[in-house]
C-alpha cells in the first residue's frame, strides 16, 4: 500500500516536469543510486600480504588479497547466499589477478621495467587459512589443489592467492616495486616481505600507495628518498611551520636569525638521532605528550612575542623546544626507516638534510613577506602582537585537544626493573649531551647576540 502511494507521487512529479528535464532527472538519480551502491560495496579496510623473491631467471611475486576487495570479479556462484563454485572459478580468478592486481603493479630490475608477468598459480583460500606466515608455506598453499565444490564459502569472505613471475637477467640484481593497490579499499594496508637468498626477510608495511619502494636500495637511492621525505615533512607539518613563523616574526635580520634557527636545527638533530638509536620511551602515551608539548611551544613563543621579551636568550629557549620537535620528527622517521635498507645512518642524515632544506625554503619565503607586511600594511609592533595573538589562539586549541588526549591514557608508575634503569641512563646521557652542546654554542652565539643588541641600540638612537 505504502509502495503504491510512493509510486503514485513519483509518477505525478515526473508528469508535471518537462520531458527534457524529466530525462535529465532520471539519469541523475540513476547515477547517484549507482554511485551510492558502489560506495557501499567498497570495504573500509583491506589487508594485502605479499612476498617478492628472485629465483633463477624469474622474480616471483606472491600475494594474498581479500576477495571482498575484488569488486569487479564475477565468480560463479551457487545458491541464494552465493557460495563459490571452485571448479568453475579459474577464469574469474585469472581475470581478477590480471585486471585488478597485476595491472596496478610495476616491478623493476634496476631501472628497467619488467613487463609481461606470467600468472603461475591462482587459488581461493578459506578465511581460516593461515598459510601465509612465511614464503615456503605461502608458496605451497597457492600451488595446492583447489577447494572442493562441497565447501561452502561466501564469495566475499575468502582470500585470492596469486603467484606471478617476471623474467629477469640476474637474481643478484636490485629490485623495486610500485604497487598501486590503495584503491582496493578505503584504507589499504600492505605488508610486503622481500626474501633474500639466505632466507632472511626484509619487511615493509605501508598504507595506500607509497610510490616506488626499493627492496634493496643503493646508498644514493636511500639518501635521495629520505631527503625528499624530510623536505615534505617540514612543509606538511603545520605545527612545525607555525613554530618557525613565531621565531621569525620579531627577528627578520640574518644576524638575529642565525643563532635561533641554528640552535633549533642542532637541538632537533640531537633528539632525532637519539630516537633512531632507540633512546625514547616505548610507552603509548609518549607521542601524545610530545605533540602536546609542540603545541605548547607555539603558544609560549607567541606570548613571548606579545610581551616583548628581549631576544638575547631566545636561542636557548629555542634549543629546548627544538629537542621536543626532534621527537616529533622521529615519529615519522621511525615508520620510514624500513625503506632505508642497510643504509640507516645515511638515511638518518639525509632526512635531517631534507628538514633543513625545508626550513630554509620557509625562511626565504616568510621573512620577506613579514618584512613587507610590517613596512606597508601594519606598524611593526602592532603587527608582531596581532600575528602572534592569532598563532597563540590557533595553537591554544591544539594544546587543549592534545593534552586532553594525553590525559585520557592511563598513566601508571613504571616497573623498577633493569629496562627502567637502562632508560634512565639513556635519558641522562641525552641530557648531558644536550647541556654540553648548549655550553659549546653559548660562546659562539654570544657574538651574534651582542652585535645584534648594539645594532638595535644604534637604530633606536637614530630614530630618537
Amino acid at each position: 500500500m505504502q509502495n503504491n502511494k510512493m509510486r503514485g507521487v513519483l509518477a505525478e512529479f515526473l508528469g508535471r516536469m518537462p520531458r527534457l528535464f524529466r530525462w535529465h532527472w532520471l539519469v541523475l538519480m540513476a547515477l547517484i543510486c549507482s554511485a551510492g551502491a558502489q560506495a557501499d560495496e567498497i570495504p573500509s579496510r583491506v589487508a594485502v600480504q605479499a612476498y617478492v623473491k628472485a629465483e633463477g631467471d624469474r622474480l616471483n611475486l606472491l600475494m594474498r588479497v581479500p576477495m571482498d576487495a575484488l569488486l569487479e570479479a564475477q565468480f560463479p556462484l551457487r545458491g541464494e547466499i552465493g557460495y563459490v563454485i571452485f571448479s568453475q572459478a579459474r577464469g574469474a580468478m585469472e581475470d581478477a589477478a590480471y585486471n585488478q592486481l597485476l595491472q596496478s603493479i610495476q616491478m623493476f630490475e634496476g631501472d628497467r621495467l619488467l613487463e609481461n608477468p606470467r600468472l603461475d598459480a591462482v587459488r581461493i583460500s578459506l578465511p581460516s587459512n593461515r598459510n601465509f606466515v612465511d614464503y615456503p608455506t605461502a608458496m605451497q598453499a597457492v600451488q595446492s589443489a583447489p577447494l572442493d565444490d562441497s565447501v561452502d564459502l561466501y564469495y566475499r569472505q575468502g582470500f585470492l592467492d596469486v603467484l606471478a613471475s617476471y623474467p629477469i637477467e640476474s637474481e643478484d640484481s636490485r629490485f623495486s616495486i610500485d604497487a598501486r593497490l590503495g584503491g582496493l579499499g578505503l584504507e589499504t594496508t600492505t605488508v610486503l616481505r622481500y626474501v633474500l637468498d639466505d632466507g632472511a626477510e626484509r619487511s615493509f608495511s605501508y598504507i595506500g600507495n607509497p610510490g616506488r619502494v626499493y627492496l634493496d636500495p643503493r646508498w644514493y637511492q636511500a639518501t635521495f628518498n629520505f631527503i625528499a621525505l624530510g623536505f615534505d615533512h617540514i612543509l606538511e607539518g603545520t605545527d612545525h611551520l607555525l613554530f618557525l613563523f613565531c621565531l621569525i616574526i620579531p627577528l627578520r635580520r640574518i644576524r638575529a636569525l642565525i643563532p635561533v634557527v641554528t640552535s633549533f636545527t642542532i637541538a632537533h638533530s640531537i633528539t632525532l638521532i637519539a630516537s633512531a638509536l632507540g633512546w625514547v620511551p616505548s610507552a603509548i602515551w609518549f607521542p601524545a605528550l610530545i605533540e602536546s608539548l609542540i603545541a605548547l611551544s607555539i603558544v609560549y613563543m607567541a606570548f613571548e612575542n606579545i610581551i616583548g621579551v628581549r631576544q638575547q636568550h631566545r636561542w636557548i629557549v629555542t634549543f629546548g623546544f627544538g629537542l621536543i620537535h626532534g621527537f616529533g620528527f622521529s615519529f615519522l622517521l621511525t615508520e620510514s626507516m624500513q625503506f632505508a635498507g642497510s643504509h640507516l645512518l645515511a638515511s638518518l642524515l639525509a632526512f635531517n638534510i631534507g628538514v633543513e632544506l625545508g626550513q630554509i625554503l620557509v625562511l626565504l619565503i616568510a621573512v620577506p613577506v613579514v618584512h613587507l607586511l610590517f613596512k606597508y600594511v601594519l606598524p611593526e609592533r602592532a603587527g608582531v602582537i596581532l600575528l602572534s595573538a592569532i598563532l597563540a589562539h590557533w595553537a591554544w586549541h591544539w594544546m587543549e585537544e592534545r593534552f586532553a588526549g594525553f590525559f585520557a591514557y592511563q598513566l601508571n608508575m613504571p616497573a623498577l626493573d633493569r629496562y627502567f634503569f637502562v632508560g634512565v641512563l639513556q635519558w641522562l646521557a641525552l641530557l648531558a649531551l644536550s647541556l654540553a652542546v648548549l655550553w659549546g654554542m653559548r660562546g659562539f652565539f654570544s657574538r651574534f647576540v651582542d652585535a645584534g643588541d648594539k645594532q638595535e641600540m644604534g637604530e633606536s638612537r637614530i630614530v630618537g
